[in-house]
């Protein structure tokens, strides 16, 4: 009871409010696509299932919320969680089915789940264990101390590339990357690193753009989605109809949108209209300004979970708190990058809004464990202050 009476809601009102104007959009962006081949179903097929995601994952979020603090420090607990995706990881490496173009679903009691989603919440809380409990050896000792978590980071992220899932390894290695910045390195070694991932970044695109296909982990459709975010009007009938036709929902939406329900982009025009381009149709349907609003609510939330981060006493829930910000941050960046054409497309999905169960339940996971870390960050707060009073 103390936990709810605690409950932040500068957290939980945007959660609830992105979660439920998400499951309509989904609905209104889904309608057409549902009822045409492959899928040939009722039109509120999509907005039934995520409202079950939806509704189920609030469950979670409470169940993580009220679940007790302390626990979550338990290393055998927290090993558990990292050898279960582990071996999911694996098994996808060897025996996992493609799905447009990558081996990234397991079939669990008839349930789709997607291991590197899970990966992210999982590769958070390892790390905020981890670094939480050895702080000290960060500052003195950083090449030993942080040789070890970071070879089991790296196997994460190796067999996810190798589904391949360039975006979710993407938003794993940038979390990865500020978790160790904010774990207590040194301000020259951040900076060093910084410009050492940047650099790295720039070569990968000119290695893109001189070999091509010839390099080894670059198959031709991802290569595609690099000349299309070079020039999608060179590759308009192939690689460049997605982003082509998401310019033509946000111009045809104009500052307030044609009405919710209103859109032709989704009739068959736009792949993927209720999951990596449902901004798109938010954007034709609802204007600029729909679009701000959203965002808005959404950049709030990422803030507010920082702020909590930076307040905490308690260096893991600090760390924990600071990963799942990064993690909404990368991820809401990539998708948006993505969809106007700032970014290459990578098949990520905006958090809340977009379709998807595996990436409900992770969210709803992560929002669970930020109101847990603040309402026990509050109560602590309250003892101290009433110690001081007695």
């Amino acid at each position: 009871m103390k936990k709810l009476k605690n409950i932040d809601y500068y957290i939980f009102i945007p959660y609830i409010v992105l979660s439920v104007f998400g499951v309509l959009m989904v609905y209104s962006a889904s309608s057409f696509a549902a009822t045409i081949a492959p899928i040939n179903a009722a039109p509120d097929t999509f907005f039934k299932q995520q409202g079950v995601f939806v509704l189920l994952g609030f469950f979670v979020t409470m169940f993580v919320l009220l679940f007790k603090y302390e626990l979550f420090k338990s290393k055998r607990l927290m090993m558990s969680a990292v050898m279960v995706i582990l071996v999911m990881l694996l098994y996808l490496f060897f025996f996992g089915k493609e799905l447009n173009g990558a081996a990234g679903w397991l079939r669990i009691a008839g349930i789709s789940v997607q291991p590197a989603e899970y990966a992210k919440i999982v590769i958070i809380w390892y790390f905020a264990f981890i670094f939480s409990k050895k702080q000290k050896g960060i500052v003195h000792e950083f090449r030993k101390t942080i040789t070890p978590p970071v070879t089991i980071f790296l196997i994460f992220l190796a067999l996810i590339i190798m589904q391949p899932d360039i975006g979710g390894a993407g938003i794993i290695l940038v979390i990865g990357v500020v978790m160790i910045f904010a774990s207590g390195v040194s301000a020259s070694l951040g900076i060093s690193l910084g410009i050492a991932g940047m650099a790295l970044i720039y070569g990968i695109l000119e290695l893109v753009k001189v070999y091509g296909t010839k390099l080894f982990f670059l198959q031709e459709y991802q290569y595609d989605r690099f000349l299309a975010f070079w020039d999608p009007f060179s590759v308009s009938d192939t690689a460049g109809t997605q982003l082509i036709n998401s310019y033509y929902a946000l111009s045809r939406g104009g500052l307030f949108g044609v009405g919710i329900g209103q859109s032709v982009q989704k009739t068959g025009y736009l792949p993927e209209p209720f999951t990596d381009f449902i901004i798109s149709i938010l954007g034709e349907e609802l204007g600029l300004v729909g679009v701000l609003v959203v965002v808005s609510i959404f950049v709030f939330l990422i803030l507010r979970i920082y702020l909590i981060g930076i307040r905490a006493k308690d260096a893991f829930g600090s760390l924990l708190c600071i990963g799942i910000a990064t993690m909404l941050l990368v991820q809401g960046f990539i998708n948006l990058g993505g969809v106007i054409g700032l970014l290459p497309i990578t098949g990520v999905t905006f958090p809340f809004i977009s379709y998807g169960g595996s990436s409900t339940l992770v969210l709803t996971i992560s929002i669970g464990l930020v109101l847990n870390v603040s309402t026990t960050e509050k109560i602590n707060q309250q003892k101290r202050i009433a110690e001081k009073r007695n």
